[in-house]
């Protein structure tokens, strides 16, 4: 017989009585309970009840213990040689909400009469009751911190979409890009970006185009769009994410300037994204050479009558160029305003040299890229002015606004694209720079 069924059979030998003796197997019968067989060290985990608020431990019982709403403390039981508990990071917030182990009564810790604490991500440990002398003494400390790893990256913000196997984050306005988990490769936790500043406004009263807002692109090794000709990859700034939230700032367009008197337009503002950051477009120039166009992701085109006051784009300087310059006029008096640099190309110069003849300089243009799944343009620069009273002059491009319409009003950039504004007519408006934009995209399955 290889087995010896408890409930049937045993050995008595004096006051001892043997249970599977001879090296038998010992089998409790159905339904039966033990108790006095004495412990080998180990706990009956909790399962069904995790800890979340200060409670006091039996002996014998090992507990998961959840901090992320706030540090608590687990009481020990009055000990006795031998008692054992268990301890055990839930969801390994352990070093930023504390877990106390406190003794009952004047018992130790470690010889040490206080409480101990746990405050390292993921740790679990176990103590034994040994005696007075030393108390509670932790006989096994780890770690519970290893997790699966899903094998591309999880995160959130902005507004979100897909396209096949990659998620798209497209911010508007300010956000967080949160990443909760990253890729099991290198390659994966890449990121594709776009990168997009506000756009200038237009100069006043025969002024340049605004320049357009600084567009920076990467996109991704493993990534399968179609990336505008500024595509950073390879030789550009490249983003591999960790676990953590990415500030994003996305720039405000420049704002419209009055007609009157004649002045140079607003810059636009910066877009952010982690190490990258894209410079506001610079203004359009006004007219007279101290109103010269200004610097910025592309450089805002010359006033009209003037010769080399235009700003100069990809300031500061980055690889690949963020922007271009503004345009010039084609001499020193009557000749159109310069159109506002792009992102792929400089603004129009002006022309004319004769009253009526003036011809306004277009907007540089911007660059389109696929990166949202569709073909979208983005930092064009905005169109120049001239005094002529017949029609639009200046055209927009990528989002860059034309110098006037039939009713001689400057046209704004648009918004989130980050296109210039265009110059005014005589006494009216500039147009407005357009918002800038960041978008974010990576493969999520």
């Amino acid at each position: 017989m290889s087995k010896i069924e408890v409930d049937a059979i045993d050995k008595q030998s004096g006051s001892t009585l043997t249970l599977g003796g001879s090296g038998t197997a010992v089998t409790l019968a159905c339904g039966a309970t033990q108790t006095g067989f004495g412990r080998t060290g180990t706990v009956d985990w909790q399962t069904g009840s995790i800890k979340t608020a200060t409670f006091t431990a039996a002996n014998g019982e090992g507990y998961f213990c959840n901090t992320s709403g706030g540090a608590f403390t687990v009481n020990l039981p009055a000990g006795s040689a031998g008692a054992i508990i268990s301890v055990s990071d839930y969801t390994r917030t352990f070093q930023t909400n504390n877990l106390t182990i406190s003794p009952n009564g004047s018992e130790k810790i470690g010889g040490q009469a206080f409480d101990a604490t746990l405050s390292t991500e993921g740790q679990s440990a176990t103590f034994v009751y040994v005696d007075a002398t030393e108390g509670w003494i932790n006989t096994q400390e780890t770690s519970n911190s290893v997790t699966g790893i899903s094998p591309f990256i999880v995160a959130t913000g902005g507004t979100e979409s897909t396209s096949g196997n990659f998620k798209i984050h497209t911010f508007t306005g300010p956000g967080t890009f949160t990443v909760s988990g990253i890729g099991g490769t290198v390659a994966n936790n890449v990121v594709s970006y776009m990168v997009v500043a506000g756009g200038a406004s237009g100069g006043a009263s025969y002024g340049g185009g605004g320049g357009a807002g600084g567009f920076r692109e990467y996109k991704s090794p493993v990534d399968s769009y179609t990336a505008s000709p500024l595509n950073g990859n390879p030789g550009g700034t490249e983003i591999t994410v960790t676990a953590q939230g990415y500030p994003i700032t996305v720039g405000a367009g420049g704002a419209s300037r009055p007609g009157s008197p004649t002045q140079v337009g607003a810059p636009g503002s910066n877009s952010i994204f982690s190490t990258v950051t894209s410079a506001g477009g610079g203004g359009g120039g006004g007219t007279g050479s101290p109103l010269a166009g200004l610097p910025g992701g592309s450089g805002g085109g010359a006033g009209r009558d003037e010769t080399t006051n235009n700003g100069s784009g990809n300031t500061p300087p980055v690889s690949p160029p963020q922007g271009n310059d503004g345009g010039q006029p084609a001499g020193s008096s009557w000749n159109g305003g310069g159109g506002g640099g792009g992102a792929t190309a400089a603004g129009g110069n002006g022309g004319g040299g004769s009253p009526g003849s003036e011809t306004a300089g277009n907007g540089g243009t911007g660059a389109t890229t696929c990166i949202t799944a569709s073909p979208v343009g983005y930092a064009g620069g905005g169109g120049g002015s001239n005094s002529r009273n017949d029609a639009p002059t200046g055209t927009a491009s990528q989002g860059g606004g034309a110098g006037f319409n039939p009713g001689r009003a400057a046209v704004a950039g648009t918004t989130n694209t980050g296109g210039g504004g265009g110059g005014s007519h005589s006494c009216n408006a500039s147009g407005a720079g357009g918002s800038g934009i960041v978008i974010i995209r990576y493969k999520y399955q």
